[in-house]
């Protein structure tokens, strides 16, 4: 089974003139291959992995969920590194197409459209049971994650939603496999159908 470690819990909230967010940044250990989930926008991401015992040459793959700046803004962290995105693995300037899971992982893609286009989730068997690192399919702004509940879930308001149809779409094929859900901005919680 493979094993996931939250490095940074998502965030975003407003302060004073401008807004403030980081997403949910994440360690998978999956067939020996450390694997680094949104880099995110957080200026002490380096200094939080050293708090967890990580150095940016432990990590193996540095993996984007999607294409907005506050999940890939510290991405300059990891100039040598291969960064995998839903279907495509970039090394330099070169790209190579990829489906299914992350290659040399358990690490299942899954397309989670909505929020924005391009946007994915992946899928950890852990034993704690099937874990979705779910980003912006689910996310709240700090201190408005008031429930659970199924209707909350499906309803959650995103004001950055690009196909609300397909993001409503996304939560439920999210809320058919996943037992916990990572969110990107937010704290883990239960699936409450599980």
């Amino acid at each position: 089974m493979d094993k996931f470690e939250i490095i940074i819990q998502g965030y975003a909230f407003s302060e004073k003139d401008h807004y403030v967010a980081s997403p949910s940044t994440v360690i998978i250990k999956s067939n020996g291959s450390t694997v680094l989930v949104d880099p995110g926008a957080d200026p002490d991401l380096n200094e939080k992995l050293s708090k967890a015992g990580y150095k940016i040459n432990d990590i193996d793959i540095v993996y984007i969920s999607h294409y907005h700046p506050d999940h890939f803004l510290n991405i300059r962290m990891f100039p040598n590194h291969k960064i995998y995105d839903g279907g495509i693995v970039w090394d330099g300037n070169k790209e190579y197409e990829i489906s299914g899971t992350i290659p040399g992982t358990n690490i299942e893609i899954l397309s989670t459209p909505g929020h924005s286009p391009e946007h994915t989730s992946l899928i950890v068997n852990t034993d704690k049971g099937n874990v979705c690192v779910a980003q912006d399919v689910f996310w709240w702004e700090d201190g408005k994650q008031k429930d659970d509940s199924m209707e909350m879930l499906m309803e959650l308001e995103d004001p950055f939603v690009s196909d609300i149809e397909a993001l409503k779409e996304s939560r439920k094929k999210v809320l058919e496999i996943a037992d916990w859900i990572i969110p990107g901005h937010g704290k883990m919680f239960k699936n409450p159908r599980k």
